[in-house]
């Protein structure tokens, strides 16, 4: 179903190819990027997440959504889209979190704590938050974007979650039919920030069953995990073959050591008949969890600053690559989705 009917737009920025928009969708605000010359056009809702939840090419939608219209995505929010995952993504192994040598506890009296199937803590504090706040919004001749901040520090429920200043900067930004999102985290505490950061896309395919899509695994490492699939600390080499039938096998991975470019870009891509999705990675994500769990019409290619657990495992030894921003620094990085065929 298209979301974006019957919309209103009462600002709004137009080159000769790109336009960027702000809109209302039953009753939500969203902003519309769009291309005019390769028919694509990306929507993000700014108060669930600041999440992402269609990126159309020829009317297709690249993102598999579990919903039918924006109203029930507010009212039940479920992942679909691009999901935010910080301050830590996938799985903590307990209710606590190691940094700069200090263990912070997690207060789940709080209510702010998503758990999976283990009541493991997973996927950080800001899925869904309404906390982000929309700045520019901007069409030129070679692009369109938007940015939305979100100030961490400010809110008392999650600092008590996860105790370092900080904001984030998030910017979309559709190019020559390409989708890119850009992270940009300032450190305001006065200690050494870990990042744990990632995105969580959740893609599909138009002229192919799931059964018949191929996949290409960007990765020489594949990380062993216990049955709470937290990483042990052991990697072994990646032994799929490439590229991966999808027939028959359910993914929900880690992977390592990532295969780059010269540019120092990761790519991960899923293929159908003649439909094609690419994820690609820059430097400081340097972690891919696939998941493509059987049955299901989708696919997450999920662009990730550390491993599963890494706070934990880096404070024990196991993991060595584990990025933080120094008091008073900054982080940021970009990932592009490139869909062709469509």
């Amino acid at each position: 179903m298209r979301l974006f009917a019957g919309l209103l737009f009462p600002l709004m920025s137009i080159a000769a190819n790109y336009s960027a928009q702000k809109a209302v969708v039953d009753g939500i605000e969203v902003v519309r990027l769009a291309d005019a010359a390769h028919h694509a056009e990306v929507a993000i809702a700014p108060s669930i997440g600041n999440m992402a939840y269609e990126f159309r090419v020829n009317g297709k939608n690249v993102f598999w959504l579990p919903y039918e219209t924006l109203a029930q995505m507010k009212a039940k929010p479920q992942f679909g889209g691009i999901p935010f995952l910080a301050p830590w993504a996938n799985r903590l192994s307990e209710d606590a979190f190691f940094a700069n040598g200090v263990k912070y506890r997690l207060n789940p009296d709080l209510g702010n704590i998503r758990r999976d199937q283990n009541q493991n803590p997973i996927h950080g504090l800001l899925n869904f938050s309404p906390y982000w706040t929309v700045g520019a919004i901007e069409a030129d001749a070679d692009a369109a974007h938007v940015s939305s901040r979100l100030e961490f520090w400010k809110h008392p429920e999650m600092v008590a979650q996860f105790p370092f200043a900080h904001s984030i900067e998030m910017t979309y930004r559709l190019h020559e039919g390409v989708l890119e999102v850009r992270t940009a985290i300032e450190n305001l505490s006065t200690d050494s920030m870990p990042v744990g950061i990632g995105y969580h896309p959740y893609l599909q395919l138009h002229d192919a069953p799931r059964d018949q899509w191929k996949v290409h695994l960007a990765a020489r490492e594949h990380l062993a995990l216990s049955a709470k699939f937290i990483p042990t600390g052991e990697r072994k080499p990646v032994e799929f073959t490439d590229p991966l039938p999808l027939a028959g096998v359910a993914l929900d991975d880690v992977f390592g050591g990532l295969v780059r470019d010269a540019s120092d870009r990761a790519t991960f891509s899923v293929e159908g008949a003649h439909e094609k999705i690419s994820v690609i990675y820059g430097p400081k994500y340097t972690v891919a969890v696939v998941y493509a769990p059987a049955g299901r019409q989708f696919i997450c290619f999920e662009p990730m600053s550390t491993i599963t657990d890494g706070f934990n495992l880096a404070h024990a030894g196991l993991y060595k690559e584990l990025q933080s921003i120094p008091a008073g620094g900054a982080w940021s990085e970009s990932f592009w989705i490139a869909p062709t065929g469509f």
